[in-house]
Protein backbone atom coordinates (compact mmCIF):
# COMPACT_ATOMS: atom_id res chain seq x y z
CA UNK A 1 0.00 0.00 0.00
CA UNK A 2 1.69 3.31 -1.21
CA UNK A 3 1.15 6.95 0.73
CA UNK A 4 -1.87 7.97 -0.93
CA UNK A 5 -3.63 4.97 -0.80
CA UNK A 6 -2.82 4.92 3.11
CA UNK A 7 -3.51 8.34 3.42
CA UNK A 8 -6.82 7.26 1.75
CA UNK A 9 -7.08 4.37 4.33
CA UNK A 10 -6.28 7.35 7.39
CA UNK A 11 -8.77 9.50 6.19
CA UNK A 12 -11.96 7.27 5.82
CA UNK A 13 -10.85 5.21 9.70
CA UNK A 14 -10.99 8.59 11.20
CA UNK A 15 -13.82 9.80 9.42
CA UNK A 16 -15.93 7.44 11.40
CA UNK A 17 -14.81 8.99 14.56
CA UNK A 18 -12.86 6.01 15.70
CA UNK A 19 -9.46 6.34 16.52
CA UNK A 20 -9.17 2.95 17.48
CA UNK A 21 -10.18 2.02 13.82
CA UNK A 22 -7.75 4.72 12.50
CA UNK A 23 -4.20 3.59 14.65
CA UNK A 24 -4.87 -0.30 13.31
CA UNK A 25 -2.60 -1.81 10.81
CA UNK A 26 -4.57 -1.64 7.61
CA UNK A 27 -4.53 -5.85 6.40
CA UNK A 28 -1.05 -6.74 4.36
CA UNK A 29 0.30 -3.63 5.16
CA UNK A 30 4.36 -3.90 5.88
CA UNK A 31 4.70 -2.15 9.74
CA UNK A 32 7.63 -0.03 9.32
CA UNK A 33 5.46 1.14 6.09
CA UNK A 34 2.66 1.96 8.22
CA UNK A 35 5.16 3.40 11.09
CA UNK A 36 6.70 5.82 8.23
CA UNK A 37 3.55 7.19 7.10
CA UNK A 38 2.62 7.32 10.77
CA UNK A 39 5.70 9.46 11.80
CA UNK A 40 5.39 11.92 8.88
CA UNK A 41 1.59 12.65 9.39
CA UNK A 42 2.01 13.06 13.63
CA UNK A 43 5.11 15.46 12.72
CA UNK A 44 2.81 17.31 9.87
CA UNK A 45 0.16 17.36 12.43
CA UNK A 46 2.10 18.82 15.43
CA UNK A 47 4.05 21.26 13.17
CA UNK A 48 0.40 22.73 12.35
CA UNK A 49 -0.62 23.29 15.85
CA UNK A 50 2.29 24.30 17.51
CA UNK A 51 2.28 26.98 14.48
CA UNK A 52 -0.24 28.33 16.43
CA UNK A 53 1.36 29.18 19.45
CA UNK A 54 4.63 30.89 18.25
CA UNK A 55 3.28 34.18 19.53
CA UNK A 56 2.51 32.73 23.63
CA UNK A 57 5.42 30.76 23.40
CA UNK A 58 8.90 32.85 23.21
CA UNK A 59 12.02 32.44 24.73
CA UNK A 60 11.55 34.87 26.81
CA UNK A 61 7.91 33.14 28.09
CA UNK A 62 9.04 29.95 27.75
CA UNK A 63 12.91 30.04 28.61
CA UNK A 64 12.97 26.09 29.49
CA UNK A 65 11.48 23.21 27.62
CA UNK A 66 9.56 21.66 30.39
CA UNK A 67 5.99 20.09 30.74
CA UNK A 68 5.41 21.59 34.37
CA UNK A 69 7.34 22.44 37.19
CA UNK A 70 8.49 18.63 37.51
CA UNK A 71 10.07 17.78 33.88
CA UNK A 72 12.47 19.69 31.92
CA UNK A 73 13.60 18.59 28.15
CA UNK A 74 17.37 19.52 27.17
CA UNK A 75 18.54 18.71 23.61
CA UNK A 76 21.31 16.59 22.32
CA UNK A 77 21.11 14.89 18.81
CA UNK A 78 23.90 12.75 19.11
CA UNK A 79 26.08 14.60 16.33
CA UNK A 80 26.27 18.22 16.85
CA UNK A 81 24.92 18.39 20.22
CA UNK A 82 26.08 15.22 21.89
CA UNK A 83 25.90 16.68 25.56
CA UNK A 84 22.26 17.44 26.51
CA UNK A 85 21.90 21.46 27.10
CA UNK A 86 19.46 23.96 28.50
CA UNK A 87 17.11 25.44 25.64
CA UNK A 88 14.18 27.72 25.71
CA UNK A 89 10.97 25.68 24.39
CA UNK A 90 10.96 27.75 21.03
CA UNK A 91 14.28 26.28 20.61
CA UNK A 92 13.76 22.72 21.80
CA UNK A 93 11.44 22.54 18.91
CA UNK A 94 12.99 24.15 16.42
CA UNK A 95 16.11 21.48 17.04
CA UNK A 96 13.75 19.04 17.40
CA UNK A 97 11.81 19.69 14.10
CA UNK A 98 15.26 20.53 11.78
CA UNK A 99 16.49 16.94 13.39
CA UNK A 100 13.29 15.28 12.29
CA UNK A 101 13.16 16.33 9.17
CA UNK A 102 16.23 15.30 8.40
CA UNK A 103 15.60 11.84 9.40
CA UNK A 104 12.37 11.99 6.99
CA UNK A 105 14.94 13.46 4.35
CA UNK A 106 17.21 10.47 4.50
CA UNK A 107 16.51 7.48 2.32
CA UNK A 108 18.65 5.21 4.31
CA UNK A 109 16.44 5.29 7.11
CA UNK A 110 13.25 6.29 5.46
CA UNK A 111 13.25 4.92 1.72
CA UNK A 112 11.15 6.09 -0.69
CA UNK A 113 11.78 3.89 -3.67
CA UNK A 114 9.53 0.35 -3.69
CA UNK A 115 11.59 -2.46 -2.76
CA UNK A 116 14.49 -0.63 -0.60
CA UNK A 117 13.99 -2.48 2.63
CA UNK A 118 14.27 -0.08 5.79
CA UNK A 119 17.18 -0.19 8.22
CA UNK A 120 17.61 -3.04 11.04
CA UNK A 121 17.37 -0.01 13.46
CA UNK A 122 14.26 1.55 11.95
CA UNK A 123 11.68 1.15 15.06
CA UNK A 124 14.44 2.48 17.65
CA UNK A 125 14.82 5.67 15.29
CA UNK A 126 10.69 6.02 15.33
CA UNK A 127 11.04 5.44 19.10
CA UNK A 128 12.94 7.97 19.73
CA UNK A 129 10.72 10.26 17.11
CA UNK A 130 7.73 9.46 18.99
CA UNK A 131 9.15 9.82 22.26
CA UNK A 132 9.95 13.51 21.52
CA UNK A 133 7.06 14.29 19.56
CA UNK A 134 5.15 13.58 23.44
CA UNK A 135 6.85 16.38 24.96
CA UNK A 136 5.73 19.24 22.36
CA UNK A 137 2.57 17.63 23.55
CA UNK A 138 2.98 17.58 27.72
CA UNK A 139 4.74 21.24 26.74
CA UNK A 140 1.25 22.48 25.19
CA UNK A 141 -0.68 20.85 27.88
CA UNK A 142 1.21 22.67 30.91
CA UNK A 143 2.03 25.73 29.20
CA UNK A 144 -0.26 27.20 27.27
CA UNK A 145 -3.56 24.81 27.78
CA UNK A 146 -5.17 28.11 28.24
CA UNK A 147 -4.04 29.46 24.79
CA UNK A 148 -5.12 27.03 23.18
CA UNK A 149 -8.52 27.40 24.54
CA UNK A 150 -8.88 30.68 23.82
CA UNK A 151 -8.02 30.15 20.40
CA UNK A 152 -10.62 27.54 20.45
CA UNK A 153 -8.37 24.93 19.51
CA UNK A 154 -9.11 22.71 22.54
CA UNK A 155 -11.07 19.93 20.79
CA UNK A 156 -8.22 19.80 17.82
CA UNK A 157 -5.59 19.35 20.60
CA UNK A 158 -7.67 16.70 22.16
CA UNK A 159 -8.16 14.72 18.69
CA UNK A 160 -4.75 15.06 18.28
CA UNK A 161 -3.12 14.04 21.19
CA UNK A 162 -5.82 11.06 21.71
CA UNK A 163 -5.14 9.34 18.18
CA UNK A 164 -1.03 9.68 18.66
CA UNK A 165 -1.57 8.36 22.21
CA UNK A 166 -3.47 5.26 20.74
CA UNK A 167 -1.16 4.68 18.14
CA UNK A 168 1.98 4.68 20.32
CA UNK A 169 0.02 2.58 22.90
CA UNK A 170 -3.09 0.54 21.18
CA UNK A 171 -1.40 -3.16 20.81
CA UNK A 172 -0.01 -2.72 24.28
CA UNK A 173 -2.93 -1.75 26.11
CA UNK A 174 -5.40 -4.13 24.35
CA UNK A 175 -2.59 -6.93 24.43
CA UNK A 176 -2.67 -6.43 28.35
CA UNK A 177 -5.47 -4.03 29.64
CA UNK A 178 -4.13 -4.01 33.32
CA UNK A 179 -1.84 -1.22 32.02
CA UNK A 180 -3.16 1.45 33.61
CA UNK A 181 -2.34 2.11 37.15
CA UNK A 182 1.13 0.04 36.86
CA UNK A 183 4.39 1.57 38.66
CA UNK A 184 5.61 3.80 36.39
CA UNK A 185 9.17 3.59 37.99
CA UNK A 186 9.34 -0.46 36.74
CA UNK A 187 9.68 -1.02 33.13
CA UNK A 188 6.63 -2.53 31.80
CA UNK A 189 6.81 -5.78 31.20
CA UNK A 190 3.34 -7.26 30.03
CA UNK A 191 1.60 -8.76 27.11
CA UNK A 192 3.75 -10.48 24.04
CA UNK A 193 3.62 -7.58 21.92
CA UNK A 194 6.03 -5.33 24.21
CA UNK A 195 8.22 -4.86 20.75
CA UNK A 196 5.66 -2.54 19.35
CA UNK A 197 5.75 -0.39 22.63
CA UNK A 198 6.84 3.37 20.79
CA UNK A 199 6.94 5.06 24.02
CA UNK A 200 8.40 4.06 27.37
CA UNK A 201 5.79 4.16 29.88
CA UNK A 202 7.93 6.29 32.06
CA UNK A 203 8.08 8.88 29.46
CA UNK A 204 3.90 9.41 29.52
CA UNK A 205 3.98 10.36 33.35
CA UNK A 206 3.62 14.25 32.65
CA UNK A 207 0.38 13.37 31.06
CA UNK A 208 -0.51 10.42 33.09
CA UNK A 209 -4.12 11.53 34.20
CA UNK A 210 -4.79 12.24 30.24
CA UNK A 211 -3.10 9.07 29.16
CA UNK A 212 -5.21 7.11 31.39
CA UNK A 213 -8.64 8.57 30.66
CA UNK A 214 -7.70 8.36 26.95
CA UNK A 215 -6.41 4.69 27.24
CA UNK A 216 -9.60 3.76 29.73
CA UNK A 217 -12.45 4.81 27.34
Amino acid sequence: MQGEQLQQHLDVTLGTGNLKDAVKLPTGEDLNEWLAFNVLDFFNQINILYGTLTEFCTDSLCPTMCAGPKYEYRWADGVEIKKPIKVSAPKYLDYLMDWIAVQLDDEKIFPQKLGVLFPHNFPDVVKIIFKRLFRIYAHIYHSHFQSIVGLGEEAHLNTCFKHFVLFTWYKHFFEDNNLLGKDVSRPYSGGELQEFRLIEIAELVPLQDLVETILSE
